[in-house]
């Protein structure tokens, strides 16, 4: 057995899917009367309102990116994470629970609303993976802007699109050559696409509207 398929993470895991699904319902009953030019903007240009109308929303990630996430952290025996955006903590949990599973490790996540990052903590608490976890409330651009570890081993994008760059560009000198990005939703992303697309140090696959990258050629400048 590992700690994903356990007590008392599994069922903790399944209560939040189901959440999930329910408060993206009503999510999308908020925005529903929204023009495409509203919801765009909201989506690239205004995360204080998005943050307001989905502040009891999960926005999680689906099981299978969830799972991935899993799968790629056990397979890299990775150590040290930073995620962007936990929300109620859907990734976070599968992220942790990888680091449990590898023997250790510290992830740093980030929440910028507060009544979330209260269930983040209690949901941490339930699973036992508390230890593995150091959570930052407030907005990710300061609170990840210092006491990162000195080499990131995955970095996972979840929280305001327009700002996958500017984080990106915080963690960027903590990555080494073979760390991995993974970043949902990507389509409202373009910024941080292209960066990677065009740079020359990544190599990366699309699944769906989640782009997983791998740092080949690491910035010996940075």
């Amino acid at each position: 057995m590992n700690t994903l398929s356990s007590t008392p993470l599994a069922p903790l895991l399944d209560q939040l899917f189901e959440d999930s699904e329910s408060s993206k319902s009503i999510f999308m009953q908020r925005i529903g009367h929204m023009t495409d030019d509203e919801r765009a903007k909201l989506r690239t240009t205004d995360p204080f309102t998005l943050y307001s109308l989905a502040k009891d929303v999960h926005l999680a990630v689906s099981r299978a990116a969830a799972n991935l996430l899993y799968i790629l952290a056990r397979n890299h025996r990775m150590k040290s994470i930073v995620e962007f955006g936990a929300s109620f903590g859907v990734s976070t949990l599968h992220l942790a629970a990888a680091l449990k599973d590898n023997g250790g490790g510290v992830l740093i996540t980030s929440e910028f609303e507060p009544s979330k990052v209260a269930r983040l903590r209690a949901n941490i608490q339930q699973a036992n993976l508390s230890d593995f976890v150091d959570i930052r409330e407030g907005d990710a651009l300061r609170t990840l802007a210092t006491d990162l570890p000195d080499t990131v081993d995955m970095l996972f994008l979840d929280g305001a699109k327009q700002h996958y760059k500017p984080v990106l560009s915080l963690v960027e000198s903590s990555l080494h050559e073979g760390s991995i990005i993974v970043a949902d939703n990507v389509n409202d992303a373009p910024d941080f696409v292209d960066y990677i697309h065009k740079s020359g140090r990544f190599v990366s696959a699309r699944f769906d509207d989640v782009e997983v990258s791998i740092l080949v050629e690491p910035d010996t400048a940075m």
